[in-house]
């Protein structure tokens, strides 16, 4: 067994050419955003993933093993449900709308240009048709948004030489009633 607890995200500052001849291990979401995981590498080596908690694993990061070696995450091809604006009369609105209504709901998002996608819920998919979004399912990777203050979301690059660092919490706290979402919530 193969230990591993060390992520080079994006293997930034590692060579193409040793990148290109690293084994890969393809990994689902559901396994990609958990700190503590065993798997298979593309040599069929058997993996121990022990990365500090909170960690999530992204396709294209490059995982270290005790012994040197590096390793290639891939994001798997899993099931979704993809979102895209009614091209008869809808607009990039309503996409908008529809992001907020499902982040209202916690639902983990990859958003793109001209189309969202989550994971498959029923529930959410009848919503979002009601909504005049068309919604059907596909396999493709998942690379939900990190959130504003979490992993990759602490600062961005825009490919065009510098990076902006995200906000910092200015330190105040704001008591809020608990919220309970039942029969007479209205959003």
């Amino acid at each position: 067994m193969l230990t591993i607890n060390k992520l080079i995200p994006r293997g930034q500052g590692l060579a193409a050419a040793l990148l290109k001849r690293a084994p890969e291990v393809v990994l689902d979401w559901d396994t990609r955003q958990k700190s503590r995981f065993d798997a298979r590498d593309s040599q069929e080596r058997v993996l121990a993933v022990f990365l500090p908690r909170g960690s999530t694993v992204r396709g294209g990061d490059v995982l270290v093993a005790e012994d040197g070696s590096l390793l290639r995450v891939v994001a798997a091809e899993q099931a979704l449900l993809e979102v895209r604006a009614c091209a008869e009369h809808g607009s990039p609105f309503d996409l908008m709308r529809a992001a907020y209504h499902l982040g209202n709901r916690h639902v983990q998002l990859e958003l793109q240009k001209d189309r969202l996608l989550l994971e498959p819920d029923h529930v959410l998919a009848d919503m979002l048709r009601q909504m005049h979004l068309e919604v059907a399912e596909v396999k493709a990777a998942f690379e939900p948004e990190a959130g504003a203050y979490g992993g990759e979301g602490q600062g961005h690059q825009h490919g065009h030489g510098h990076a902006h660092a995200a906000p910092k919490p200015i330190g105040i706290k704001i008591a809020a009633a608990p919220h309970v979402h039942g029969p007479g919530c209205k959003h």
